[in-house]
Parts: C-alpha cells; structure tokens; sequence
C-alpha cells in the first residue's frame, strides 16, 4: 500500500526523528505549521495501513515507523521500473543517466558502485 504525498511527507519527518510525539512532528514542519487535527488524521492513516503505530503514555503518544525507509523506497523503485521502463532496470538507468544532468564526477561515482556491485555478485 502506498502512501498519499502529505503522509509521505509526515513519513519522511518520522524517519528522521525515529520516535517522536505529534508536537515533535509539527515542530518539524516548516511554517506554516499544520494543524494538530491535520496531523492527526494522518498519524490514523498512515496506522491503519500498517506504517506507524505508537507507545502510549499517559495521554501522549509516541510514533515510530514500522516500515525501514530503504524498504519504501526500494518498493517505490521497483514499482516505478516495472511499470515506466517495461520492467527493464537498463532502460532506467538509460533513461536516469541522460535526463538527470549528472555530471562526470556523479557518473563515474556511479560507475563504480556498479562495478562494486558487480564484484559482489562475481563472488
């Protein structure tokens, strides 16, 4: 299940904090500062569909992620292959290299984590 763009946006604050009460999450938006009931409904959202869920203290609530940011983002990739690139990672990475603007440093950075990569599968 995926995540709406205000959740992913709630989602990514959480991550970076880990653990964290609904002061410390609107704390961390920029201004203007969502609203308390905005914040909320979100929280409910996003623990309805199995990514946050909270310890109880007292009257408080501290929510931590129950999703690994690289799972997420790993899932959102391979979704994003799958069904722009014909399920070709060549393609995307094609169509990545020429559309990004990397510069030379960037592409050989890249290079060589392919050919890391490559190593690793050798072994």
């Amino acid at each position: 299940m995926a995540l709406s763009a205000s959740e992913e946006q709630l989602m990514q604050l959480l991550w970076k904090q880990e653990r964290a009460f609904m002061k410390d999450l609107i704390d961390a938006y920029p201004d203007p500062k969502p609203a308390t009931t905005t914040i909320a409904t979100l929280l409910k959202r996003m623990q309805d569909k199995n990514f946050v869920d909270y310890k109880q203290y007292g009257r408080s609530r501290e929510y931590f992620p129950l999703v690994k940011k690289t799972d997420y983002f790993s899932k959102h990739v391979n979704g994003l292959i799958k069904n722009f690139f014909n399920d070709s990672a060549s393609q995307f990475a094609s169509f990545f290299t020429q559309e990004t603007d990397l510069s030379e440093q960037e592409l050989e950075e890249l290079r060589g984590i392919i050919d890391h990569q490559l190593k690793k599968k050798k072994q």
